[in-house]
């Protein structure tokens, strides 16, 4: 029984350290620990990471609330042209591109869309983050085109 429960611990703590080491720290991932978008040190974003094709797509999809300094986070390990729709996006969204440089080169504001064709929205020049908020957060927040932007975890790596 002892052998078991140490088992079972084993496997926990492994399925944990995975959960913590995989590319996405999206919480319905397994990882619980938030992400944060800090601009110039003026403000925080707290975001969900999107770094797979599947969360992705995903998004913010089919949610009808969003906490006021939160967002969702989408990465790519190398520079995208990629562009954004609103499809089944309930509520309306700001969305700033990010280069690789760190700092931000489009700020769009995209409202909801529930029928084909939907509007799409994209950067001005390839990216490699784009950070989704409330409609307006950005703007509300002062932050601009050239702003720099630091994506961090308080634990698992994103």
């Amino acid at each position: 029984m002892v052998a078991v429960r140490r088992l079972a611990l084993l496997v926990l703590a492994f399925a944990f350290a995975f959960a913590c080491t995989s590319q996405t720290t999206e919480t319905a991932a397994g990882c619980p620990f938030p992400s944060t978008a800090s601009f110039s040190q003026r403000t925080q974003l707290h975001v969900d990471i999107a770094s797979d094709d599947a969360s992705r797509e995903r998004g913010l999809m089919g949610v009808t609330d969003l906490g006021r300094d939160d967002g969702m986070a989408f990465v790519w390990t190398s520079p995208t042209d990629a562009t954004f729709w609103m499809k089944d996006t309930l509520i309306p969204l700001s969305i700033a591109f990010v280069g690789q440089d760190g700092r931000v080169i489009t700020i769009r504001e995209m409202t909801p869309c529930t029928a084909d064709p939907c509007e799409t929205y994209g950067a001005d020049a390839p990216y490699t983050t784009a950070l989704e908020a409330n409609a307006n957060w950005f703007e509300d927040h002062h932050i601009r085109v050239g702003d720099r932007m630091t994506l961090t975890s308080a634990g698992c790596p994103s």
